[in-house]
């Protein structure tokens, strides 16, 4: 048991980071194991900034190689384990994760925090924001961004529309996105969000692993 937990993959985490998020539901979708290393932003542990070349969450380190980037660590995952087919998705759906972490997260972050960006008007930035939500609407009619079920890209951005929404529920619960609200409500209800997004303590060096996915069920 201890030889088996040694060799565990480290996944360093931080539970709110939309970047994290994701990477874990992939982990756990794929019940791979890891051993998570919740990491405090401002006071971040040395063993970490010690191999993550972005010094950001996730990453995640294995054997002899570190993925750093949290969409490489969710195709990492898929690519040993993919229950739900979330891979089997149109190249579509890999330049819409690249509008989402670029455009969408640069206007989000503009919305969400105006004293960081003091020379941005947050209102321009909410409404660039919001063109890039009326797309993924108008993609979402079927349920999910490609058709009836989740994909990749599905996980991928639903994190930072979360992020999004909560820089002012009530506005954003009154835009005509009727799709992009019930794609979010199902996602804040559904058991994969619940498990990801439990708490864990601040590790710290020698703590004992922590196993994540634990071995509770999960539905997405």
């Amino acid at each position: 048991m201890h030889r088996a937990q040694m060799t565990l993959p480290i996944l360093y985490s931080f539970r709110r980071c939309p970047y994290a998020i994701r990477a874990r539901l992939a982990l756990q979708i794929s019940a791979i194991s890891t051993d998570l290393r919740e990491i405090v932003l401002r006071d971040k542990a040395p063993a970490f900034l010690s191999i993550s070349p972005s010094q950001s969450v996730p990453c995640l380190q294995h054997e002899n190689f570190v993925i750093d980037e949290s969409l490489d660590i969710m195709i990492w995952a898929l690519r040993q384990n993919d229950p739900q087919g979330w891979l089997k998705m149109p190249d579509a759906g890999y330049a819409l994760i690249e509008q989402n972490d670029g455009a969408f997260k640069a206007a989000l972050d503009r919305t969400k925090y105006p004293n960081r960006f003091p020379q941005d008007d947050p209102l321009k930035n909410r409404q660039i924001a919001s063109e890039f939500l009326q797309l993924l609407n108008e993609q979402l009619q079927a349920g999910f961004l490609f058709g009836p079920t989740a994909t990749l890209a599905d996980s991928a951005i639903l994190p930072f529309v979360r992020q999004f929404a909560f820089i002012n529920k009530p506005w954003f619960d009154a835009q005509p996105w009727p799709y992009v609200q019930r794609w979010l409500e199902g996602f804040l209800g559904s058991d994969a969000f619940h498990l990801v997004m439990q708490k864990y303590p601040k590790w710290q060096y020698g703590d004992p692993p922590t196993l994540f996915p634990s071995l509770q069920k999960h539905h997405v």
